[in-house]
């Protein structure tokens, strides 16, 4: 299975840059995007279907704001929207697609964590996001399989990013923040199934807009594939893809040994 995750930075900003000529050639299985910056009103008829993916999304009450999409192949047996927390159901965070058969239960989410990096007040709803998202996650995992892919907003480790040293302080890179991925990566017994792939440095998925941060490869990995134990040990390819360029992140590219 093909799975790849993308932040688009708005919809039709990607489409224009190419982002939907792009896809087919990946054949893709399941496909997560997030920041739509669209309502149903633009995605429908436009970019709910994607040749033989069909997409399933959950919109952001505030126009031009988050938002985030699943495509798939294979019709899901039940489809979740939104995590029912009216805070963060506003703003379109979470669409889960669910593959239950005797003997197996299996879901592919899309979902987009606040950034905080605007201010006090909005790194105070990142960290009650995770609040939430830690348990959420604990508990499907105790009764699924599952990937999550999407914009975590968090660099977990110095690897992660260039300029660590001078992040120490800003969201993103905040103790508080890198201690709850250690939990989900530790205890919590989540999987980052880049890093099962790839150990290397320099390896990122954002890049600011300004300066040269792009061309310099001054980065951070801010997009994952987090998986429950059983579904990573299939992951076999990782690839960043970097060019063309359909927004400020790159795809996220992953191939798994197993079939919907």
């Amino acid at each position: 299975m093909r799975l790849i995750t993308a932040n688009l930075n708005g919809i039709r900003s990607a489409a224009t840059k190419g982002f939907f000529d792009w896809l087919p050639t990946q054949q893709a299985d399941a496909v997560g995007v997030q920041e739509l910056k669209a309502q149903h009103d633009v995605v429908a008829g436009q970019f709910d279907r994607c040749g033989p993916l069909q997409g399933h999304f959950h919109y952001a009450e505030k126009k031009g704001y988050s938002g985030v999409g699943l495509y798939v192949q294979q019709t899901p047996s039940d489809v979740i929207v939104g995590l029912g927390s009216p805070e963060f159901d506003a703003e379109g965070r979470w669409v889960e697609v669910r593959y239950d058969k005797p003997g197996r239960r299996l879901s592919l989410i899309s979902c987009y964590f606040p950034s905080g990096s605007s201010g006090p007040e909005r790194q105070e709803a990142k960290f009650r996001f995770l609040a939430l998202m830690g348990p959420h996650l604990r508990a499907l995992k105790a009764e699924r399989e599952f990937i999550l892919v999407g914009d975590v907003n968090i660099a977990h480790r110095p690897i992660d990013l260039k300029n660590w040293k001078g992040n120490l302080k800003n969201s993103g890179f905040l103790p508080e923040e890198r201690a709850w991925l250690d939990a989900l990566f530790g205890e919590a017994g989540l999987v980052d199934v880049f890093r099962t792939l790839n150990t290397q440095e320099e390896q990122y998925t954002w890049w600011s807009q300004r300066g040269q941060a792009y061309a310099k490869n001054v980065g951070w990995r801010l997009d994952y594939q987090i998986a429950t134990p059983g579904l990573a040990a299939t992951a076999r390819r990782e690839h960043i893809h970097r060019e063309p360029r359909f927004s400020d992140h790159a795809p996220l590219v992953m191939d798994y040994d197993f079939l919907l």
